[in-house]
This record gives structure tokens, C-alpha cells and sequence, in this order.
């Protein structure tokens, strides 16, 4: 299959970026941050989540967060929400798009959210309901699609089942995530070509982790299938505290300058997402992950 002509990014940097994060980062950081990358041309910004404070503490803010950026026409900023009581405050901020998740291993479903796949599909039925009342957008997250920490390989079928539960649900799209970076481009494509046979391939999107160094290789093996999604992080933020060893998200530097060289457009300034990283990281007090913003940086210091 030929490679797509456009692709949207989503960015995850905010949210699944710095939810992990020991240090807490202020909330006018978290707002820059986010003004900056709608600046940079983004249309897809996750903004945090509505869960509780207790575990996740960096994402308490979310709240504050949302009601101090500049939120641009067109531009959208889900926030993830874990049930009920997350949705009613996502509500009250005024959000127009929110995420659920799920996970395709049953033992990381329970050490991640302390229920099984069955019982956060539950959860979550409440939470659609009264999405589709209010006229908000869900997305879906499948996470540990190629890998568990716990369980090794996950079934393609697996993912596959769970992803049409979600589509069912009312999802509009279904993000794949593998959460601790263990997939190859073999594995990748089998897995989203089992999605793709109960999933249409324009609602699905990928999120790869690049502990190993795949995920590069893994989005352009993707996007060979027709998948023109993907989520990423500035600078490379991130990683599973639930898996040991787990790197960050793909860094968004990286696959916007694999996609400038593919003539594959996507709308996103790359100096200008390369001067965020630099932003953020300083603010966190180390260095981008991402091997481009490293690059860029390093031009920039000659």
C-alpha cells in the first residue's frame, strides 16, 4: 500500500508525557507548553486527565489547565477521563473531546487501573452515555497492544476484540498503544491488521514507545497499511512506571522530520516544536529525548 499523502499527529506531550513526571511541573508551564504546540500548528493536543490526585498527582491541575489556554478554533484538547466522576469534571471545564482506556493484557489492566478488561469496559458505558448527551467526542486507548510487562506477547485478536467493544461503544477513533515499546514492524502490522478487519482503518491511529528504538520503523510500517494517526510526544516525553526499562513516547521531532523527508504533509512547524522540547526539558531539567531535537539543539549551540 502507498504511503499517505497527509497524516495527523496527535500530541500526547502534556498529558501522557508528563503524568509520570517526579517533579512537579507548575501549572503556567503546562499552559506554555500547550499554547506553544497549538502555535506550532497542531490540531490534536491532549491536555491531561481527570483522575484522582492521588494517582496520578501531576495531572491535579487539569482543571486549571484547561481553563488558562488559549484554545484555538479547530484546534481540539481531549482530556483523558477514567469514569463518571472524571467525565462530570471534564464537563465543567468545558471540554469538547475526551479519551478512555483500556488495556489489552488482563494483568496490566488490573495493576494499571485495578479492575479487569470486562469491569473498565463497564466503567466506561456510564461515562459514553452521558458523552453522547452532551455531544462530546470520545477516543478510545488500547494500551500493551504488542506486549504486557507481565505477560509477554499479546494476541493480535485480543486487540482486535477489544478495539470493536470500543468502536461499538461510540469511540470515533481507536488509539494503539504499545505502552512499553517492545513492538517490531512484523508484529506491529499483524496487530493493526487485525484491528483494521473490525476497526475501518481512518479510525485508527498508533502510539508507539520507543524504548527499543522501533518506533520509527514501526509508524512507517503502519502507515504502508493506510494508517495516517499517530500519536507522539515533544521531545520524546514519557514512559510506563508500570514497566521497568520503558523510554518515552516516539519523540514528535523525529516523526515530523521523517515525514518532512517522505514529502508527507502534516501541518506541524518543526523549529517551532523543537524549541518547545527545549522549553519543556529545561523546565524538567534535563535533556530532550528525542534524537532530532538533540540534533537540532546541538546546530543551533555550533
Amino acid at each position: 500500500m502507498a504511503l499517505p499523502k497527509r497524516v495527523r499527529l496527535v500530541e500526547v506531550g502534556p498529558r501522557d508525557g508528563l503524568q509520570n513526571e517526579a517533579k512537579p511541573v507548575p501549572v503556567e508551564v503546562k499552559v506554555e507548553l500547550i499554547d506553544r504546540l497549538t502555535d506550532a500548528g497542531h490540531i490534536t493536543i491532549e491536555a491531561g486527565s481527570f483522575v484522582s490526585p492521588k494517582w496520578v498527582p501531576q495531572m491535579a491541575s487539569t482543571d486549571e489547565v484547561m481553563a488558562r489556554i488559549r484554545r484555538k478554533p479547530g484546534v481540539s484538547y481531549p482530556v483523558l477521563v477514567p469514569n463518571k466522576q472524571g467525565f462530570n469534571a471534564a464537563l465543567e471545564a468545558k471540554v469538547e473531546e475526551i479519551a478512555v482506556f483500556a488495556a489489552a493484557s488482563e494483568s496490566f489492566s488490573r495493576k494499571n487501573i485495578n479492575c479487569s478488561i470486562a469491569e473498565s469496559l463497564e466503567r466506561f458505558a456510564p461515562v459514553m452515555e452521558a458523552a453522547q448527551h452532551h455531544g462530546i467526542k470520545v477516543r478510545g486507548y488500547i494500551s500493551t497492544v504488542v506486549g504486557c510487562p507481565y505477560e509477554g506477547d499479546v494476541a493480535p485478536q485480543a486487540v482486535a476484540d477489544l478495539a470493536a467493544k470500543l468502536l461499538a461503544m461510540g469511540c470515533y477513533e481507536i488509539s494503539l498503544g504499545d505502552t512499553i515499546g517492545v513492538g517490531t514492524p512484523g508484529k506491529c502490522v499483524a496487530m493493526v491488521e487485525a484491528v483494521a478487519a473490525v476497526v475501518p482503518r481512518e479510525k485508527i491511529a498508533v502510539h508507539f514507545h520507543d524504548t527499543y528504538g522501533q518506533a520509527l520503523a514501526n509508524i512507517l510500517a503502519c502507515m504502508e497499511r493506510g494508517i495516517t494517526v499517530m500519536d507522539t510526544a515533544v521531545a520524546g516525553l514519557g514512559g510506563c512506571p508500570y514497566a521497568k526499562g520503558a523510554s518515552g513516547n516516539v519523540g514528535t521531532e523525529d516523526v515530523l522530520y521523517m515525514l518532512n523527508g517522505l514529502g508527507i504533509e502534516h501541518g506541524v512547524d518543526i523549529e517551532k516544536i523543537a524549541a518547545t522540547g527545549r522549553f519543556i526539558t529545561a523546565a524538567l531539567g534535563r535533556q530532550p529525548a528525542s534524537k532530532v531535537a538533540q540534533a537540532m539543539a546541538a546546530k543551533l549551540a555550533a
